[in-house]
């Protein structure tokens, strides 16, 4: 196994979910009483399902997609988002 890649992944999925819609869904579900192990299972097998749709999905389009064009499209989508997001954002700052 690679660690250095497992190690970078979990860095940028840590990263990307802090404050973002996944982590806020686990913070309410825990934020009503159940029992915590409960709330950390349900998260952990959602973010584990969604990895593997993920990887899956990524395996499938470099059948067909080269390597850097992947990258090239996923860094666009992300930069995109983050400005749709930012706009958002501003919008709501001037009520």
């Amino acid at each position: 196994m690679d660690v250095k890649t497992v190690a970078t992944v979990f860095a940028a999925v840590c990263r990307a979910a802090l404050g973002h819609k996944p982590l806020l869904g686990v913070i309410s579900g825990g934020a009503g009483g159940p029992p915590p192990l409960a709330v950390l299972l349900g998260g952990s097998l959602a973010l584990i399902a969604s990895t593997l749709m993920a990887v899956v999905f990524g395996e499938a389009l470099l059948r067909v997609v080269r390597p850097e064009y992947l990258q090239l499209g996923a860094a666009v989508v992300f930069l995109v988002v983050g400005v749709l997001v930012g706009v958002e954002a501003l919008r709501g700052l001037r009520g």
